[in-house]
């Protein structure tokens, strides 16, 4: 990694806790996230069928992580690492959310309360947080965002939701409220737009004052809903499916840029960590398919293949960090935690906090010489994996292990577990002490989802982006 050293003074002065009066306020956060985006499908990851000019701008003025993850293949438990910097397997979070199983308490179905939430640090510090979109950390009082850390709420509590109708009462789940602790809501425009519009209203809010604001994206998740003008924009795209990810991504790209515009237009730029990355791989399943594209790597939601769980990260602050860099070093969501607690002028106990995050800031000013992680684990439902520098180890129930070194086989097609029986047995070997030692799943997935996802792992995935 080349030596970063533009925020040392800075963080020097945090960590010395002299932080006088006159002194320029702790950075603002903001978080943007979104959902089911194939890795492929931004311009700077490769993409050349939708223009995402925001997006690959915010790269081109910042980090781009080649090698970052998220902590689960599916949507709930890689935002409960995202928010707490601890593997969610720890504490039992170990499935997707679900209806509630024989034999679990529904009491339990979300972020356990004991588990302290980034916002929760951050609001500590002094900061207002809000939160704009999705949660899908838990829909009972005691697990919603404003009993998390948020300041301010405005969206929905599960997976999903309908881009145009937000019905308070209806039969239709997808369609539910838009809910909010600090305004009346109306009814939505398109979704996507509506919350680019409500988070530059948090920051002409807040704008006087340090704040996290967390934009968790519906986009492109389902239902596949585009407005007609983006629709017209990709006419000349046959397929149906793929024409409206395609107009979603690019209104969400579009929504970056609403979004950026304003922290430019309150000169808070140089003040602003802005970070970008998604939740987990496209829903590039056939028969479920969201018309993501994964490319180059195999796999997608569900599979803890690279096309599962290997996602788009972005760092941008102006001033602070490299414009145009590329880190190739290995980082996961778990690292935003501690990252934004210590940029904030906050400390982290190691001892006490336990996190397996790790704070980036050294690496990107070049205050230390070591990679940011060595290895990475996953679990989900019926998988297991672990990467280790370059070499990537899955472990199914029904087959032996798979091997891959991902420097020459970045797509995952040539499984040299039989090659390299050392390797092999040791990687399982770590793997499994890891795993026994995790939390008892406090809540599960049904087995026909379980059935199911074991299926994804021997499909046939596009490795290649359309032109």
């Amino acid at each position: 990694m080349k030596p970063r050293v533009l925020l040392s003074s800075f963080i020097a002065i945090c960590h010395s806790g002299l932080l006088m009066a006159d002194d320029p306020r702790p950075p603002n956060f903001v978080l943007l996230l979104a959902d089911d985006l194939g890795y492929g499908d931004l311009g700077v990851t490769g993409g050349r069928q939708i223009p995402t000019p925001h997006l690959d701008a915010l790269a081109e003025g910042g980090i781009l992580f080649t090698n970052a993850y998220v902590t689960s293949p599916v949507c709930a438990p890689s935002r409960a690492g995202l928010m707490t910097g601890i593997h969610q397997a720890r504490f039992g979070f170990h499935d997707n959310l679900a209806p509630v199983q024989p034999g679990h308490d529904p009491d339990y179905v979300g972020l356990p309360l004991d588990q302290v939430t980034l916002a929760d640090r951050l609001r500590e510090l002094g900061y207002v947080t809000g939160l704009i979109g999705k949660w899908h950390l838990g829909e009972l009082e005691q697990f919603q965002p404003q009993n998390r850390g948020f300041d301010e709420f405005w969206g929905w509590l599960g997976g999903a939701q309908d881009y145009f109708r937000a019905e308070p009462g209806g039969e239709d789940e997808m369609a539910g409220p838009i809910l909010s602790n600090f305004k009346e809501t109306g009814p939505l425009t398109y979704l996507t737009d509506d919350q680019g519009n409500e988070s530059v209203e948090f920051i002409r809010r807040h704008k006087a004052e340090p704040f996290f604001l967390f934009t968790s994206f519906a986009a492109p998740h389902t239902p596949m809903q585009a407005t007609e003008e983006d629709l017209e924009k990709f006419a000349h795209i046959g397929d149906r499916l793929r024409r409206i990810y395609c107009a979603m991504v690019y209104r969400l790209d579009q929504n970056v840029g609403k979004i950026l515009d304003e922290i430019r237009a309150q000169g808070l730029e140089g003040d602003t960590f802005v970070v970008f990355l998604s939740d987990n791989g496209g829903q590039c399943i056939p028969g479920m398919s969201n018309g993501s594209i994964n490319a180059p790597y195999r796999g997608a939601k569900t599979t803890l293949l690279e096309g599962g769980i290997r996602v788009p990260m972005i760092f941008n602050r102006p001033g602070e960090l490299p414009a145009g860099e590329t880190v190739d070093d290995m980082v996961s969501a778990l690292d935003l935690f501690p990252t934004f607690v210590t940029a904030a002028g906050g400390m982290i106990d190691e001892a006490e906090e336990n996190l397996d995050g790790v704070d980036l800031v050294p690496f990107l000013t070049g205050k230390s010489d070591e990679t940011p992680h060595d290895s990475l684990k996953w679990t989900h439902t019926v998988g297991r994996a672990m990467r280790t520098g370059d070499w990537k180890l899955i472990r199914l129930p029904d087959r032996l292990p798979m091997l891959y070194d991902l420097s020459a086989d970045p797509s995952e097609r040539n499984d040299l577990s039989m090659d390299d029986l050392d390797r092999t047995r040791a990687m399982l070997h770590e793997l499994g002490h890891w795993e026994i030692r995790l939390g008892n799943p406090v809540f599960r997935e049904p087995p026909s989802w379980r059935i199911r996802h074991l299926r994804h792992y021997d499909l046939e995935y596009q490795l290649t982006q359309p032109e």
